[in-house]
C-alpha cells in the first residue's frame, strides 16, 4: 500500500501535509514564512478564532492575497463555555472573515461543541454562512463518532479534526469512521508525542527523521489523514513535506502500531 499524495476534501484535492498555525504571531517573517508555505505545496493551513488572540488569522490573511489553487486556509470558531451560542458564533465568523481579508473561508470548523449549547444550534449557524456562500465545507473538531453522526444531519461534514499520533490513539474509531465515510480526518498535535526507539530504528533505515517516520505512519494509518504539523520554519516545513515520500512496509507499520 502506497502513501497517495493527495486527498479530496469535499470536491479538492489537497497535499496531504498540512500546516499548523496556533504559535502563527503577526510579523513581517511569519508573513514571508506562510507565503512560502503556500508556494512550497502544503495542502492545509490551519488556524481557528483564538490562536495567538487573532494574530494567526491576521497573519495568514496579510499573506495570502489569493489562495493558491490545491491550498485550503481553515480556521474554528466556538471555543469554550458559551462560545457555541449562535450569536456568539456568527459574530467570531465575522470576525474571522475579516482578519482573513477574505469573502469566504475555505473550511469552517466548530472548534468544540459548547457544553451550554446543543451541537445542532452551533452548526446551523456555520450553515447558514455556508449557503451564503461565505463557507465552503464544514468541519468538527474534538468530537466523538456519535457527534459526527448528529452533526452530519445539519450539515455535510467534510472534515474532521481530533488530537491523534503515534502515542495518542485514543480515537481510532473516529480515525476509521472517517476513512469509511470519505471525510478528511486531521490529526492535530501529530508530533507531539515522544517518538520512541522503533521510530528512531525505522528512521534510520529510510534515511528519514523521526518525525518524518510519524508523519508516514499517520499518512498510511489511514487514506484520508491529513496532519498539520505545526512550525515556523521553512526548513522544518520542507522536512515535513518530505514524509509524502516515505514509502513504510507492512511490518513497520505494525511495528509503531
Amino acid at each position: 500500500m502506497t502513501n497517495g499524495a493527495t486527498v479530496i476534501l469535499g470536491e479538492t484535492s489537497l497535499g496531504r501535509i498540512g500546516l499548523g498555525t496556533n504559535r502563527l504571531t503577526n510579523v513581517p517573517e511569519n508573513v514571508a514564512f506562510v507565503q512560502q508555505a503556500a508556494a512550497a505545496g502544503i495542502g492545509l493551513i490551519d488556524t481557528a478564532h483564538v490562536y495567538t488572540s487573532g494574530e494567526s488569522e491576521e497573519t495568514i490573511g496579510a499573506a495570502l492575497s489569493q489562495v493558491p489553487e490545491g491550498c485550503i486556509v481553515a480556521t474554528k470558531g466556538g471555543y469554550g463555555s458559551g462560545n457555541g451560542r449562535p450569536e456568539v458564533l456568527s459574530a467570531q465568523i465575522e470576525e474571522s472573515l475579516r482578519r482573513l481579508q477574505a469573502d469566504n473561508i475555505g473550511l469552517y470548523y466548530l472548534h468544540k461543541v459548547d457544553p451550554e449549547t446543543p451541537l445542532e444550534d452551533s452548526l446551523r449557524v456555520i450553515k447558514e454562512y455556508k449557503d451564503r456562500g461565505r463557507i465552503r465545507y464544514v468541519g468538527v473538531s474534538n468530537v466523538s463518532v456519535a457527534q459526527i453522526e448528529r452533526a452530519k444531519q445539519i450539515v455535510p461534514v467534510a472534515a474532521v479534526q481530533n488530537h491523534y499520533n503515534l502515542a495518542e490513539r485514543t480515537d481510532d474509531d473516529v480515525v476509521d469512521y472517517c476513512a469509511g465515510n470519505g471525510i478528511v480526518f486531521v490529526p492535530y498535535f501529530p508530533l507531539r508525542a515522544g517518538v520512541g526507539s522503533t521510530a528512531a530504528e525505522i528512521a534510520e533505515r529510510h534515511g528519514a527523521t523521526p518525525a518524518q517516520i510519524a508523519l508516514a505512519w499517520l499518512l498510511r494509518r489511514s487514506p484520508t489523514t491529513l496532519p498539520i504539523p505545526g512550525t515556523l520554519s521553512i526548513e522544518h516545513l520542507k522536512e515535513n513535506l518530505g514524509a509524502l515520500e516515505i514509502e513504510l512496509t507492512d511490518d513497520e507499520f505494525e511495528a509503531l502500531r
